[in-house]
């Protein structure tokens, strides 16, 4: 039987309602996991031990009563730093920001808290959110737990550091150009991003989404039911659709499935022969199984990409110009050049040029998509990289170049997956990106499980 804090939500589940384990046992050893991994890995920004077993007690009460909140409750769970708390402050990353708590959940919090969840803290992320990289300034260097000198990438990176730590089996993070999916392909993970508005976040802001960070589809499926319940505060939010995800998750056939094959965006960096032919080996098994995989072109131009990454250079000026001179010498300094050194001179011109750029590669995305059932590709053009690197090509003038598989269906808001499937020679996680029509999160997961159960025997989880 695996240790307490490796089991998947789904078997805890089934193990409460059946009294066979406590939700207090299961809460005292995740933190005890924590405890004994931190902070090597450097994944959670704030334990809640105290707050986590009493909320745990309450669970065991309702789950002895037969009153249980959901079938989550009790399972522990971590919240990305950015996904709000209340009494917990949340600095976005940067030792520039506020320490003030937080007087309310965000949407996630809320939703998590209401099915009986135990939250067993919060998780790291690099400055602002705008480094794909496990770097901040006020957390320290966040690691991949694969290898502790490798780079768990982010902006969701001690999420997914949490995740394949085995700190609990839910973790939640936010993902507006690939936060998510990129450090799921670089940690073993499964990683949704969804249609923009299925989960409700605040604030919402273009191309912006929370999604689901576990070792398993299933847990992602579970925990999805309870992060899709409605909540005003996100005005681009989609009509709540009450589904059980988890429970149409089997069954989906392959067969006759019309899956595009893009192995090659032609924009930013090249991809690497490994995670190439990661990604060629599950096409072939998907065609192996009946489905119909065509290569398809790519969508993307360079123009699009320099886009994207003009736009979130403007945004992310604007809020360096508005910081005092302790703020900026308090932020990690590649931040502060990736945000100025063309930014502070765009005209308005400039800023709508880009922005038509990223409108027509959301058109171009959207179209692309819409040819197939769903589109595979990578996830990230190269495999794990340094642990002290604060993006892939460590030149804060070409900081983004690695997204341009990810960030297409932010904006595009279509739902994109990352599966893991495969291993570089020497053993870092190499994942696959499925893509689905927009809105059609349940299909996404479906596929992703039919996917789970036709890849290669995986790796163990580390044990750093």
């Amino acid at each position: 039987m695996p240790a307490l804090h490796d089991l998947p939500a789904a078997d805890l589940s089934v193990a409460y309602a059946r009294r066979d384990l406590s939700p207090v046992e299961v809460a005292e050893a995740v933190l005890a996991r924590i405890e004994a991994c931190e902070p090597r890995i450097n994944a959670m920004y704030r334990v809640s031990r105290d707050a986590a077993l009493s909320a745990a007690r309450e669970s065991e009460r309702r789950w002895r009563a037969g009153a249980s909140a959901s079938p989550l409750d009790g399972v522990p769970i971590t919240l990305k730093e950015n996904l709000y708390t209340r009494g917990d402050p949340a600095p976005i990353g940067t030792a520039a920001g506020s320490l003030e708590p937080k007087a309310v959940d965000s949407p996630v919090a809320a939703r998590v808290r209401e099915a009986g969840c135990v939250i067993v803290g919060k998780t790291t992320m690099p400055d602002f959110g705008m480094l794909s990289s496990g770097r901040s300034s006020i957390h320290g260097t966040t690691r991949n737990p694969w290898r502790l000198d490798r780079n768990p990438a982010g902006s969701s990176s001690g999420a997914a550091a949490a995740a394949a730590a085995g700190y609990g089996p839910l973790h939640v993070g936010t993902d507006i150009g690939g936060s998510v999916r990129l450090p799921c392909t670089h940690t073993g993970l499964f990683g949704l991003k969804p249609s923009g508005g299925r989960i409700p976040i605040d604030p919402p802001y273009m191309g912006r989404a929370a999604g689901p960070m576990t070792r398993s589809v299933r847990d992602a499926a579970m925990l999805m039911g309870v992060i899709t319940r409605p909540d005003t505060r996100d005005w681009t939010s989609l009509p709540h659709q009450p589904l059980d995800y988890a429970a149409q998750l089997d069954g989906l056939s392959v067969r006759g499935l019309r899956i595009g094959l893009l192995p090659d965006m032609k924009a930013g960096l090249p991809v690497d022969p490994e995670v190439h032919a990661t990604c060629e080996a599950a096409a072939r098994a998907l065609a192996n199984a009946g489905a119909i995989v065509e290569p398809m072109d790519s969508f993307m131009t360079p123009a699009m990409l320099e886009g994207v990454c003009r736009f979130f250079e403007a945004r992310s000026n604007l809020d360096v110009s508005a910081m005092t001179d302790a703020q900026r010498g308090a932020t990690l300094p590649f931040v502060i050049e990736w945000a100025t050194w063309r930014a502070a001179s765009f005209s308005g011109r400039d800023v709508m040029a880009a922005y038509g750029q990223v409108m027509a590669m959301r058109e171009a995305a959207v179209r692309a998509v819409g040819a197939f059932d769903f589109v595979l590709s990578p996830v990230s053009p190269v495999p794990p990289y340094a642990a002290e690197l604060h993006a892939p090509t460590e030149d804060p003038h070409r900081a983004l170049e690695h997204i341009a598989f990810t960030v297409a269906f932010n904006m595009s808001e279509q739902p994109a997956a990352s599966v893991n499937w495969g291993y570089t020679g020497d053993g870092l996680p190499i994942g696959v990106q499925l893509v689905g029509q927009r809105f059609d999160d349940l299909g996404t997961l479906r596929l992703a499980r039919a996917v789970e159960l036709l890849r290669p025997a995986q790796k163990a989880w580390p044990t750093p």
